[in-house]
């Protein structure tokens, strides 16, 4: 199996002035999502644009931490893996926005944060009393592999219809570059900094031409640094800015759904990164202590009044392009991130970033995440009949249900309940939580060899039974 020739390996420690801005380009990479969830939750909760702006920056704040635990090899697993607010908690935390709006945001953020630090709880001891890593083998291939294609590939319209399609030839720009720095430049530098050069030479162009007069206010890709001097210097309030949290057995029951999809996401990633760091899979050890860290950093982020935490995929796609795995310049990332949250002006410098040049980055990165779910395919038996029925049933599910489910909510919750049928509804309308459930029933049910589920074996055999049975036939 083809893959890109490693810069940097994960103990690697590349020298400073590397390690600095191929850790900025981590934050460059997941700033746009992690930025984008308390941009949805701030004003659905009718938060003041100050407010959004602290809210940012908790965010920011508790991501950098979880990231530093994560890395760590004895609190986490220890992979390079980039933590950011995850897109699972956005269905119930919407929820939870419905049950309490009209107590006001402060309060709202009261009761998400309780029950992050109640379900953080939970998943922690899941993960740290060595459970989760039990299951593993119910984990296959089979079941990674649409799990991971369903999180990059459908996130298209993120990539496209809410970026990249407002203003296409800034977009494209960015796509074209990162392509020649990553794929036909022989500079090293320029295939690490492949994302970062692209999204920074785009920004520039488009700040250019901003200040020209060529794009006037309204335009997609216009820059305005007017909120970066109207920013504040330092953020001071870290420990529970919105209050202490406060606790519901609605509040706690809808975001169970997000950890179940959360949990799901993140075996896959760490299978993924695994294999983008050119190492082994991970061990039940590692499985357990990244959930266990998850599980504490979903908890510790409902304490510094920010939303739930999960493993980046995109980031895991960025070790893909640029070949550096190091865990330290992930570290290095995660620092950069809390100096961010503490300093509000570079923050709000970062949020100036156009719509188009984070879709072009976009639609390479979630590109890049769906086919190393397909590269995860090759490690089970790709020409067995049992496993194209399985990835393909999984795969469309993931693509088509969630579009059914999401505006039939009252179905679920007039049958099982508010709480439980919104758990249901939640699930339901994540497509890798889709994925994964249909994938591990149908290849767990289904009697399979575990060369062809790819338990043992790994590619090469594989890849030789698919030789076999052509031959045979």
């Amino acid at each position: 199996m083809a893959k890109k020739k490693l810069v940097y390996g994960i103990d690697d420690r590349p020298p400073t002035p590397i390690l600095i801005l191929a850790g900025a380009q981590h934050v460059l990479t997941l700033f746009g999502a992690t930025t984008l969830v308390p941009l949805i939750f701030g004003p659905a909760m009718g938060m003041t644009t100050q407010q959004i702006g602290a809210f940012i920056g908790c965010v920011y704040f508790s991501m950098g931490i979880a990231t530093l635990i994560q890395t760590h090899p004895k609190l986490g697993s220890g992979l390079p893996i980039v933590q950011g607010s995850s897109f699972s908690f956005i269905p119930p935390i919407m929820t939870i926005i419905g049950a309490y709006k009209s107590l006001g945001p402060d309060v709202i953020m009261q009761y998400v944060g309780g029950a992050l630090f109640a379900g953080g709880l939970v998943l922690s001891l899941l993960g740290y009393s060595k459970l989760i890593g039990r299951i593993r083998k119910i984990i296959t291939p089979v079941v990674i592999g649409p799990t991971i294609m369903a999180i990059g590939f459908s996130l298209a319209p993120t990539a496209i219809q809410f970026n990249a399609a407002n203003f296409w030839p800034i977009s494209l720009l960015v796509v074209a570059m990162v392509f020649f720095f990553s794929l036909v430049s022989k500079n090293k530098y320029f295939n690490i900094f492949a994302v970062l050069g692209s999204i920074v030479i785009a920004y520039l162009i488009c700040l250019a031409l901003s200040l020209s007069g060529v794009f006037a206010a309204g335009h997609p890709a216009y820059i305005n640094l007017q909120s970066v001097y109207d920013a504040p210097w330092l953020r001071y309030k870290l420990f529970m800015p919105w209050g202490a949290p406060k606790f519901s057995g609605l509040a706690i029951g809808a975001i169970a759904a997000g950890f179940f999809c959360v949990m799901i996401e993140s075996i896959g990633d760490y299978h993924n990164c695994s294999y983008a760091a050119g190492i082994d899979d991970p061990t039940p050890e590692q499985i357990n202590r990244g959930i266990g860290a998850e599980g504490m950093c979903c908890a510790l982020s409902g304490l510094l009044g920010s939303v739930g935490t999960t493993s980046y995929t995109e980031n895991i796609g960025l070790i893909g392009l640029t070949g550096v795995a190091s865990r330290h310049v992930v570290r290095a990332g995660a620092v950069i991130l809390i100096l961010l949250s503490l300093i509000g002006k570079l923050g709000a410098l970062i949020a100036t970033m156009p719509s188009p040049v984070i879709g072009g980055a976009y639609i390479t990165l979630f590109g890049t995440i769906g086919a190393l779910g397909i590269q995860n395919l090759m490690r089970a038996d790709m020409g067995s009949q049992r496993n194209v029925l399985i990835v393909g049933f999984a795969f469309l599910m993931a693509l088509g249900l969630p579009g059914w489910v999401e505006p039939n909510q009252a179905l679920f919750t007039g049958f099982f309940g508010t709480t439980f049928g919104g758990m249901i509804w939640a699930v339901l309308k994540t497509p890798m939580a889709v994925a994964g459930i249909l994938a591990a029933i149908c290849d767990n049910l289904i009697p399979g060899t575990p060369q062809e589920r790819g338990i043992t074996g790994g590619v090469e055999e594989a890849q030789e039974n698919v030789k076999s049975r052509r031959l045979k036939y």
